[in-house]
């Protein structure tokens, strides 16, 4: 409370002119990422708050979304393009959403940070808050359905010392956690408590591929929580990390999984990784079983069996679009102690190129953060 009223009190006088800021430039490799110290700060619009951005998570969907991979032309795996970016890149498509990006564009699906200005029509009490923000934004599409813009790509994002977001989607969270373990949150978490919500994962065996990444290792602990039993895909250098997070067993990545698991043993899988692997995700489902994907990382372009999938009855959720109630979950989960995410390093906003050369090699486990300068 004392904070907060020293936020309210001083908040406007601490509001620089311009800001520290990662620019993208334009669809490319890491190159394409301009640091700045004069970039103008954004002021907020009726129903907007003004954050003052403590961390950013470092996720996949930047990376993608930097290199254009969202592209129909592209149908190699991110890593491919991810350091160079690709050369045949339809500016077209290039965006999840499919509406062409305006550049330059901050990025940044991840925001924690505390409010310091509010916009007409918003509570002057949030100044002073510790705020994460709903990386998949429904304001700005008059909550239609299936309809989101993501923070960091149709708007500017947290890649910066200031950002903009909707009060209505900006969430105060009451916890003991530091600024970067919330910063870990919003795309990773919501991404696989969507997935989890969509596929209705109850207490049943969940098949969880790209375990050590992010976005799978909030999968894991966030299907523990559902009561499941887990059993996640990493390399052999994860698996004490992943078991660490509560996996019940864990399968290299590059196994036989027929052979490992056998026909029709796992009720839901929830996939972040497609590629030529993918066929043996349906064989291992049992019948009636559900199959959730987010990503795809090892490769968009799969082989599919119609016989399998219409035979045993699956189901197939794509995931992007999050009903508002996952969120809304996720801030109780964290607020009530019952998951914590995993750091795995930190960087200064402006060693941006090294903390996404770093995601790239994916030698770690859980997430990167970015930490913008907070003078």
């Amino acid at each position: 409370p004392n904070l907060a009223r020293l936020w309210r009190r001083l908040g406007a006088e601490m509001i620089p002119e311009t800001m520290h800021a990662v620019q993208l430039i334009g669809h490319g490799g890491i190159d394409k990422l301009a640091y700045r110290t004069d970039v103008p700060v954004p002021q907020p619009g009726a129903g907007e708050v003004l954050i003052r951005v403590a961390a950013a998570g470092v996720n996949n969907t930047d990376i993608n979304t930097r290199i254009g991979w969202y592209s129909k032309a592209i149908t190699e795996d991110t890593n491919t393009g991810g350091a160079e970016g690709f050369d045949s890149v339809d500016d077209d498509d290039a965006s999840w959403s499919g509406t062409p990006l305006t550049f330059p564009r901050i990025q940044g699906a991840d925001v924690c940070g505390h409010v310091v200005a509010v916009g007409e029509g918003v509570d002057p009490t949030r100044m002073g808050e510790r705020v994460i923000v709903r990386n998949m934004l429904r304001t700005y599409v008059d909550y239609r359905p299936y309809e989101c813009w993501t923070i960091g790509s149709e708007c500017d994002g947290g890649f910066a010392q200031f950002c903009v977001a909707p009060s209505a989607e900006t969430h105060a969270v009451t916890c003991d956690w530091d600024d970067v373990e919330l910063a870990a949150i919003p795309c990773a978490y919501s991404t696989a408590e969507g997935m989890l919500h969509r596929a209705n994962l109850g207490a049943e065996t969940v098949l969880v591929t790209g375990a050590s990444g992010g976005v799978g290792s909030a999968a894991v602990q966030l299907a523990k929580r559902r009561g499941a039993r887990v059993i996640a895909l990493c390399s052999a250098s994860k698996v004490e990390a992943v078991k660490a997070l509560g996996a019940d067993r864990i399968i290299h990545r590059d196994a036989d999984l027929v052979a490992e698991l056998g026909d029709e043993t796992i009720d839901v899988v929830v996939d972040l990784v497609a590629g030529a692997q993918w066929s043996s995700l349906l064989d291992v489902l049992r019948r009636g079983g559900r199959y959730a994907v987010a990503g795809a990382i090892a490769g968009p372009i799969c082989d599919i069996d119609v016989r399998t999938l219409y035979l045993k009855d699956l189901t197939l959720f794509g995931c992007t679009f999050q009903e508002d109630v996952v969120f809304e979950n996720i801030v109780t989960y964290i607020e009530a102690g019952e998951i914590r995410p995993v750091i795995a390093k930190t960087y200064a906003l402006r060693d941006i190129a090294t903390a996404q050369e770093d995601f790239l090699a994916k030698r770690h486990t859980g997430q990167l953060v970015l930490i913008p300068p907070q003078g």
